[in-house]
């Protein structure tokens, strides 16, 4: 094994995983930069500068860095997804990795890998059938998306870099993502199954999601695509069950029907309504060991 990288560089570093993982690879005595859209408050880590629209970039920031952590990326549910939006998604995504790969062609650098997020969009909608990361793309746009995203990645491959993507799940958070906006109904008494509730949502704990990152930093012979979920995928309506367990409130046994989405969300209702069922197994067999493989146990975690 190589020697381990210790200084990194971090895009998207100021977003929920990214903040999480900050905090994580400083106290494992990491030096931590980020590339950032405006100037960070953490005295802790050095902010370097980039428009990735306007394709500038602070050309200093490569100073030191062996590994780079890209996590940059428009977040999918903002806003409705329009074709300038759908191609502000797309680009954020894979400009921004290109930008970087523009710059370790030009200017003399030690970076050897690149772990970047990606996302189980990329199996789109697939009903009860499990998905690996063998399995094929889906259909519609967010698979559309993640294809482009891991293709613009892979160009890594061509400057020798070792490459690894992460299909990231539902990430549990208490402050972040879609938990709180699950939570929100429950807490206020309204909660109920979205959809059918039959759909499958791959979810991870956010300390799970956070500790793969640094796994993959530690083990430089992996390379490739990993599925970044939970080993124990459950329904909608089991997930907004055991959300209602854990804030001690009743769920509805109504549930919100699927129309209601459709006309909220338009084809970003597929976010809420979408089924994918996703095996673990891969980042398992390589070593990691899942704090939280349950769900009970991780909102247990998460709510305290």
């Amino acid at each position: 094994m190589s020697k381990q990288p210790k200084h990194i560089l971090m895009t998207g570093g100021t977003g929920s995983i990214g903040k999480r993982l900050t905090n994580l690879l400083l106290q494992e005595g990491y030096t931590v930069s980020h590339l950032s859209r405006k100037k960070g408050n953490d005295p802790r880590v050095k902010t370097f500068l980039w428009n990735v629209s306007k394709g500038i970039i602070d050309e200093q920031c490569l100073e030191g860095v062996e590994a780079i952590i890209h996590l940059a990326g428009a977040p999918i549910a903002e806003k409705r997804w329009t074709n300038k939006r759908k191609k502000e998604l797309i680009d954020s995504r894979t400009e921004s990795i290109r930008l970087i790969y523009d710059l370790l062609k030009r200017r003399s650098n030690k970076v050897t890998r690149i772990i970047s997020a990606a996302a189980i969009g990329y199996y789109g909608d697939r009903s009860d059938a499990w998905m690996t990361e063998e399995s094929g793309p889906g259909e519609g746009f967010l698979p559309e998306c993640c294809i482009a995203w891991e293709k613009a990645i892979d160009e890594g491959e061509a400057l020798g870099l070792g490459i690894v993507k992460l299909r990231t799940g539902v990430v549990l958070d208490k402050m972040n993502g879609a938990l709180p906006q699950m939570a929100m109904p429950v807490k206020l008494f309204a909660g109920t199954p979205l959809g059918s509730g039959k759909q499958w949502v791959p979810w991870i704990h956010w300390l799970d999601a956070a500790s793969i990152y640094l796994f993959a930093l530690k083990n430089d012979q992996l390379k490739g695509v990993f599925n970044m979920t939970a080993p124990d995928p459950v329904t909608n309506k089991d997930l907004m069950k055991a959300i209602a367990h854990k804030l001690h409130r009743p769920l509805w046994p109504v549930n919100v029907p699927p129309f209601v989405f459709k006309m909220l969300m338009g084809e970003m209702s597929i976010i809420v309504l979408g089924s994918t069922r996703v095996l673990a197994q891969k980042i398992e067999d390589a070593g990691f060991k899942f704090q939280f493989p349950d769900l009970r146990q991780a909102l247990k975690n998460i709510y305290g």
